[in-house]
């Protein structure tokens, strides 16, 4: 069942009903183009099998069975499969918080089904709905216009021309038809969808999307030219050791196994899959917290950010206005109790001609208000004119700030023009003398300091004909000045000071008059509220003059969206680094153009979300700082793992290579004990780590200096030394365990238990830079208690089980012996905590 389709600006149309739309959705699927697929399970384990750490678990394995040693190869095999396992566990949890993503980075659309129009992904559009198009859209589906105002579309995406095609629905069939992706650039309409998905024309090209993948941010390639590196130096040693173990000790493939242990100890492969599941999991968290995040870098860069520009309407403040204040006739009416204040005579002309310079069936909170007011107050004086049919409307500009409609009225030959935009605008339409003016700003400047938002509203008629072109040709006349609160929202005032506490200037940039920006900015506890800084005086000042204030000024008001690239530009200057918050089309550039773009999710244009790298789903600014404070936390536990990366694989490689490289030493790790090793190491550092709360000093903490690199030499420089006191503290243990006068299997068994142990102390006392062991055990996480949890009971099953000795080829020892492990743990658990303590902390 089709909607009846009547005029945009008319009647009511239903559009279609849930059960129609699930129907539609089953028959031809989501409205999506073509494009990279989610990977299947076989194609993860195929990319598992790949890597260098499985190639040389798989070339170990065949070395145990050309060497004889069946039960070593299949338990290699075994390791192989389980790691396998956990890597397919961490990719798909990565994939699927990035397909949770999807639905919320798409384009959204405005829609009107059971007669209410709902806002919803781009992807869920059916065909036959009924679609709501206005300035700054990203059209999601082909359609056709039903009715159109002032509507023209950018369709250079299909057709390579930059000029806006102005389109309408009637005239040529090619100027109803609108396309998939194309951008609304002007105006509104109503459309019906044709054709969704594949079937669309940008569809028929979208092929070319399929296998497109994402691009690696900086970081991860760094990263990856770090691996590569680590790795060519492993390889380089890995072979000095097969020739040394070969020249001494003999055997040729028993100094391949060797060398290949050695290369399983060095190479840091966790370093990109950790970063990967960090920043996916990361939007995800994110994404929990309303916060969409359409470029991973901007994780990287959420906890620098030292300058938060904000917009008021909707972000600090509720976006949900009503009508406080009248002023016409020279007298002003404050509607303290809307449902039982009748308005006087003399302000119905005012609400009459604000009703009829607002949308009939308004989406903005501000034209809500007053259609709301004049249907509580004026429905039994019959001046809301419903009756009335819209000809023409002037939508407002960036040169002037106003909005009319021009209307044909039943059985009269005259045409009624309303209009309403700010003051100034409405001033200058009206052609008031200098005196007017200037005791009409006065009334202003009290209303806006009550924290109103003032709009202005005029009127005028003309007789029938051609109507002007612009609004400058009418005759208005003025009809008064309409205040409207917007309360701020509860939690705005914490989250602000929350950010004054983590270092982070909060800057307010406003449209609206600096009394009513004075009064929100004392409300949310803006620094210096009384400091405010205008558009007109911006455009006014040199740079060096606007670097000086922007120093202790924090709010911006009757700012014109291009002054908002001024304000960031200035800011980036002198070294801040700024996330920016926009809604319009006009805003784009200073979302580009700021260090973090903020799209509004709700209020916001879809220009604006492309153009941004981050998309606040609720226009809630404590969701901002929200961000802020998870960024800090997914970027400290990053930094947290690759400590623990970094520190864990020193003593391994030590352990492999010192007795390789003297004859007379037994060798202590064999294959089997670095791909048991890899099943601590793996989830540590990508499951347990992650799972890490953040700090409890995290927002009490400056922001990070963007010229401090991500793992700094003071971290790298901490990381070093404790891989290095823990490889000095179990080669103390191998050698004291010789002096005693331990078999070969005994102190394998003492010294890989030793190892075993000191790695699960560097993991707890890594879990915080702050705490120290006790509070870490208080608020350990479930992740790492299941971890350490399952290494101990298999430690413990092998002094139980003999086969399990055989694999890894341990031998029992005297119970005294057992303390050597212990002693390991609290000895380096005691290192680590003091040198955490000490240590500078970058």
């Amino acid at each position: 069942m089709h909607a009846s389709i009547t005029n945009a600006t008319e009647g009511t149309i239903q559009g279609l009903s849930q059960a129609e739309v699930a129907e539609r959705i089953l028959r031809d699927g989501y409205n999506e183009l073509p494009g990279s697929k989610p990977r299947t399970i076989w194609q993860i384990a195929f990319s598992v099998l790949v890597e260098p750490m499985f190639l040389l678990l798989v070339s170990c394995a065949t070395l145990y069975l050309v060497l004889g040693d069946l039960e070593g190869g299949l338990v290699l095999l075994f390791f192989v499969l389980v790691v396998m396992a956990i890597t397919i566990y961490q990719e798909r949890k990565t994939e699927r918080a990035l397909d949770a993503l999807k639905g919320l980075a798409s384009p959204r659309a405005l829609v009107i089904r059971d007669g209410a129009e709902i806002r919803i992904p781009g992807r869920e559009v059916v065909q036959g709905d009924i679609m709501i198009l206005r300035e700054g859209d990203r059209i999601p589906a082909d359609a056709t216009i039903h009715s159109a105002l002032n509507f023209s579309v950018d369709e250079s995406l299909l057709t390579g021309e930059s000029m806006p095609v102005l389109k309408a629905e009637s005239g040529d069939p090619e100027h109803r038809l609108l396309y998939s992706s194309t951008l609304v650039v002007q105006g509104m309409c109503t459309a019906e969808v044709l054709k969704v998905g594949k079937n669309t024309r940008i569809g028929e090209i979208g092929k070319a999307m399929e296998g497109e993948t994402e691009q690696k941010t900086l970081l991860q390639l760094e990263l990856n030219k770090i691996v590569k590196r680590i790795t060519a130096v492993a390889a380089v040693i890995c072979v000095l050791v097969v020739v040394v173990f070969y020249l001494v000790r003999g055997g040729f493939l028993n100094a391949l196994l060797a060398g290949l242990s050695l290369a399983m100890a060095m190479l840091p492969e966790e370093f990109p899959v950790v970063f990967t599941v960090f920043t996916a999991l990361g939007a995800w968290r994110i994404a929990k917290h309303h916060v969409l995040t359409t470029k991973p870098s901007a994780i990287e860069t959420l906890g620098a950010a030292t300058v938060l520009c904000s917009d008021k309407t909707g972000t600090l403040t509720q976006n949900k206005m009503s009508v406080q204040c009248l002023y016409s006739h020279g007298q002003r009416f404050d509607l303290v109790d809307t449902a039982g204040q009748e308005i006087p005579e003399e302000q119905h002309i005012l609400v009459e001609y604000g009703i009829l310079a607002s949308q009939t069936d308004p989406f903005d909170p501000m034209e809500k208000a007053i259609k709301l007011l004049g249907e509580r107050k004026l429905v039994e004086t019959e001046h809301l004119h419903t009756d009335w049919e819209l000809i023409k409307e002037f939508p407002l500009s960036k040169e002037l700030l106003a909005m009319s409609r021009a209307f044909r009225q039943p059985g009269n030959e005259e045409r009624v023009i309303a209009a309403k935009g700010a003051p100034e605008a409405i001033f200058d339409l009206c052609h008031l003398p200098d005196d007017e003016i200037a005791s009409l700003t006065a009334v202003i400047k009290t209303i806006a300091a009550d924290g109103l938002r003032v709009i202005a509203v005029s009127r005028s008629t003309v007789r029938a004909g051609e109507l002007p072109e612009i609004q400058h040709d009418f005759d208005f006349e003025f009809c008064g000045l309409i205040g409207l609160a917007d309360p701020v929202r509860p939690e705005a005032a914490k989250a602000v000071a929350e950010c004054h506490a983590a270092g982070i200037k909060v800057v307010m940039i406003t449209g609206d008059y600096p009394e009513t920006a004075v009064s929100i900015g004392k409300d949310i506890g803006l620094e210096a509220p009384w400091e405010v800084l205008t558009g007109a005086e911006i455009e006014r000042m040199e740079i060096a003059e606007l670097e000086e204030r922007l120093r202790t000024v924090r709010i911006f008001a009757r700012i014109a969206p291009e002054q908002k690239l001024k304000i960031v530009n200035v800011f980036k200057e002198m070294g801040e680094v700024v996330a920016m918050t926009g809604d319009g089309v006009n805003d784009a550039p200073a979302l580009k153009a700021a260090h973090i773009g903020i799209a509004m999710g709700k209020k916001g244009t879809d220009v604006a979300r492309e153009a941004a790298s981050l998309v606040l789903l609720d226009d809630n600014f404590s969701s901002i700082v929200a961000a802020i404070r998870l960024g800090r936390r997914i970027y400290d536990n990053i930094q947290k793992a690759f400590a623990y990366i970094i520190s864990i694989h020193i003593p391994i490689a030590g352990l492999a290579f010192v007795p390789v490289m003297f004859g007379n030493l037994p060798l202590l790790l064999w294959p089997v004990h670095i791909a048991f090793l890899e099943l601590i190491i793996d989830p540590a550092c990508s499951v347990a780590f992650e799972s890490v709360p953040e700090e409890k000093d995290i927002m009490a903490r400056p922001p990070r200096s963007r010229s401090v690199r991500f793992f700094g030499a003071s971290r790298v420089g901490q990381s070093l030394l404790n891989g290095l006191a823990m490889l000095g503290l179990l080669l103390g243990v191998f050698f004291m365990a010789l002096h005693f006068g331990l078999t070969d299997g005994q102190t394998r068994s003492v010294t890989f238990l030793s190892l075993v142990a000191a790695n699960a102390a560097l993991i707890l006392s890594g879990l915080s830079s702050k705490l120290h062991i006790f509070q870490i055990l208080r608020h350990i996480n479930k992740a790492t208690i299941y971890l350490l949890s399952g290494v101990a009971v298999f430690i413990g099953l092998i002094p139980i089980i003999p086969w399990l000795r055989n694999l890894f080829q341990l031998e029992l020892f005297a119970p005294i012996y057992g303390l050597f492990p212990i002693v390991t743990f609290f000895a380096f658990m005691v290192w680590m905590e003091v040198l955490k303590g000490l240590w500078h902390k970058d």
